[in-house]
C-alpha cells in the first residue's frame, strides 16, 4: 500500500470586506420607500417598539396645507419660513433617556448620557384603432392626471368599476339560470377598455363542464345582450363590432349612419391608416360628405370601459415643495404634510430611568437602541431627499420658468459627485419621490435626461427635445402634418441637432404616430 505524505500547513491571511451593520441596512431600506411605505413602516415600527410614539403635536403645528404655505411664500412677506418647526432641516439632537437615567442614547448602561450619530459610508460613499380624432398631448411623467391632496396618498375615491356597473344592469334584467351564469362569465372576462378579453369558444369551454346541454350559440345569444348594456357596445370583441353596435343603435333617420356602417364593416382598414382618398374612391364619395360622415364616427366611443363611474382619481402628496425666493432664485423644502415626526416616548423612557433588575435594563436598553437607530435613519433620509431635491432644482431654474422645453440635460452621477454621495443613493432616493413645481407634480427621476450636442457646442435634455416635438406637432397643419425630416430641420433652427431617425424615436417614445396616421381631412 502505498502511503500518502500529506504535508498540511496553516496559514493567516488578512482580508479586507465591508460588511453592513444592521442600521446601515435599516437606512438604505427607508432611503427607496416611497411615502405611503414609509408611513406603513412607521407605524408598524411604531406599533413594535414601545419606546416610539408618532409626534401629534407636530402634524398639529403644520395645519396649513402646502398650497397655502406655497401662497404664503409668493407673498408680498418673503420672511415666512413654514418649516421653523422642521427637526429633519435643522437637525435637532435626539432625545435619549434624561440626565439622571441609566441607559444613554447607545443603549449603554451608565450614568451619564453619550451623544451618537448613525455613521453611513453607504449613504454617501395589429395596432387597435383608437379615437378617430386622436390628440397627443401626451403628458410629462408624473405631471397630468395626478390630482394633490393633503390627507392621501396613492388613495382613489371608492368607485363603481365596469363589472360592478354591469352586474348591477344584470341582476335588474330577466335573464336567469344559465343564462345569468353565462352572463356572469362573460363579464368577468370585460377588460378596463371594455373589451371581451376572452373568445366565445373558450368562454363555451369553460361552461360546458358547468351547465348541461350548453351550445357556443347560448353564449354567442347572451354575449349580444350584454354588449347591450350601459355602455353601449361593452363587451365587443374588436373596434368594428364595437362601433357598428354604437351606430345601429342610433335613429334610422341620422345622417350618413349607412354610409358609416358601410366604411367601418368594408373599410375600417383605410379608415386606421387615414387614407380618405382611398375611401372616397371606394364609396364614390366627395370631401365634404366623407368629412360629415368622419364626424358621425368620431361621436362614437372606441373604448366603451372608459365610462364615467369608473373613473378614479389618484392623489399624491409630493414629497418635496419647490419655493421661490424673493430674489427670483429656487429652492427646495420637505412638504410637512408628508413627514411624519418620530419621538422617543416619555413614559416609557422615565420607566426606564427607573428600571432595577438586570432583565429591565436590558429591555429598555434594546428598545432604546432600536428607536434611536429607526429615528436618526428617518432623519438622514429627510435630510438626503432635500440634500439631493436642492441640487436638481438649481440646475433645473429654466424648468421651474418655462416648462419641459427648457430641462437641462442632467444624469445620476452629476448629482452623486456635486453632494459627494454614491450614484445609488441617488437612484433610490429619487424613486417613487414627488417633487412640487411651479409645471407640475413630477418624480424626482423625471429630471434625469440624457443630453444631444447642440450648434453652439452646448447639449440639450433628450426631455426637452420631446416636449419640442411634441410642440412643433401640436401646432401643425392637420392637413399636412409635419415629417420627421421636415422635424429635424426645425429642432436644427432651435440650435438642436437632432437626426431623422432620432426625432422617430423620441416621436415614438411619447406617443405620436408618424405623419401618415397623423394626418386629418377635417
Amino acid at each position: 500500500m502505498v502511503g500518502l505524505n500529506l504535508n498540511l500547513k496553516t496559514r493567516a491571511t488578512q482580508t479586507q470586506s465591508q460588511m453592513l451593520t444592521p442600521q446601515m441596512q435599516q437606512a438604505i431600506k427607508l432611503l427607496q420607500l416611497s411615502s405611503i411605505e414609509l408611513q406603513q413602516q412607521i407605524r408598524q415600527t411604531v406599533d413594535l417598539n414601545p419606546m416610539l410614539e408618532i409626534d401629534d403635536d407636530y402634524h398639529s403645528s403644520m395645519e396649513e396645507s402646502y398650497e397655502d404655505m406655497i401662497a404664503k411664500e409668493n407673498s408680498e412677506n418673503g420672511e415666512y419660513d413654514p418649516f421653523d418647526n422642521d427637526a429633519s432641516i435643522k437637525s435637532q439632537e435626539i432625545d435619549g433617556l434624561d440626565s439622571s437615567g441609566t441607559i444613554d442614547e447607545n443603549g449603554t448602561i451608565q450614568s451619564e448620557n453619550k451623544d451618537s450619530t448613525v455613521q453611513d459610508p453607504i449613504l454617501n460613499s395589429p395596432q387597435e384603432l383608437s379615437r378617430i380624432d386622436d390628440n397627443y398631448s401626451a403628458a410629462p411623467r408624473g405631471s397630468k392626471g395626478l390630482a394633490i391632496d393633503n390627507d392621501s396618498v396613492y388613495e382613489g375615491e371608492t368607485t363603481e368599476t365596469l363589472q360592478d356597473h354591469l352586474m348591477m344592469q344584470l341582476e335588474l334584467s330577466p335573464l336567469d339560470g344559465n343564462d345569468k351564469l353565462i352572463a356572469h362569465s362573460i363579464i368577468d372576462a370585460i377588460d378596463d377598455s371594455g373589451y371581451l378579453s376572452e373568445s366565445v369558444e373558450s368562454i363555451y369551454e369553460s361552461l360546458k363542464d358547468t351547465i348541461i346541454n350548453i351550445e357556443l350559440e347560448d353564449v354567442t345569444t347572451v354575449l349580444k345582450i350584454v354588449q347591450h348594456y350601459d355602455p353601449i357596445g361593452v363587451g365587443s370583441r374588436n373596434v368594428q363590432e364595437c362601433l357598428l353596435i354604437q351606430l345601429n343603435e342610433l335613429p334610422s333617420d341620422t345622417p350618413y349612419k349607412d354610409t358609416a356602417s358601410k366604411l367601418i364593416k368594408l373599410y375600417i382598414n383605410l379608415l386606421a391608416n387615414k387614407d380618405y382618398r382611398g375611401i372616397c374612391q371606394k364609396l364614390s364619395l366627395k370631401e365634404e360628405a366623407l368629412k360629415k360622415v368622419l364626424a358621425l364616427i368620431c361621436s362614437l366611443n372606441p373604448r366603451p370601459g372608459n365610462f364615467s363611474p369608473s373613473k378614479k382619481t389618484d392623489f399624491i402628496i409630493p414629497d418635496v415643495i419647490v419655493v421661490k425666493r424673493s430674489d427670483g432664485s429656487y429652492t427646495a423644502e420637505l412638504n410637512p404634510s408628508a413627514n411624519t415626526k418620530v419621538r422617543i416616548n416619555e413614559d416609557y423612557r422615565n420607566y426606564a430611568n427607573h428600571a432595577t433588575t438586570k432583565e429591565e435594563k436590558q429591555f429598555f436598553k434594546d428598545y432604546m437602541q432600536e428607536a434611536n437607530w429607526f429615528i436618526q435613519s428617518i432623519e438622514k433620509r429627510n435630510e438626503t431627499l432635500l440634500k439631493v431635491s436642492r441640487c436638481i432644482v438649481e440646475h433645473q431654474k429654466e424648468f421651474m420658468e418655462k416648462g419641459a422645453c427648457a430641462m437641462q440635460p442632467m444624469v445620476l452621477n452629476d448629482v452623486a459627485t456635486e453632494i459627494s454621495m454614491h450614484e445609488s443613493t441617488i437612484s433610490r432616493i429619487t424613486t417613487q419621490k414627488f417633487i412640487y413645481t411651479p409645471q407640475g407634480t413630477y418624480e424626482l427621476k423625471y429630471f434625469f435626461s440624457s443630453s444631444v450636442g447642440s450648434e453652439d457646442g452646448s447639449e440639450a435634455s433628450s426631455t426637452a427635445i420631446k416636449a419640442k416635438i411634441k410642440e412643433l406637432v401640436s401646432g401643425e397643419d392637420p392637413k399636412k402634418p409635419l415629417s420627421d425630416n421636415k422635424i429635424s430641420d426645425l429642432l436644427n433652427e432651435y440650435g438642436m441637432n437632432v437626426a431623422r431617425r432620432t426625432v422617430a424615436k423620441y416621436r415614438e417614445a411619447i406617443g405620436i404616430p408618424a405623419s401618415s396616421m397623423r394626418k386629418k381631412l377635417i
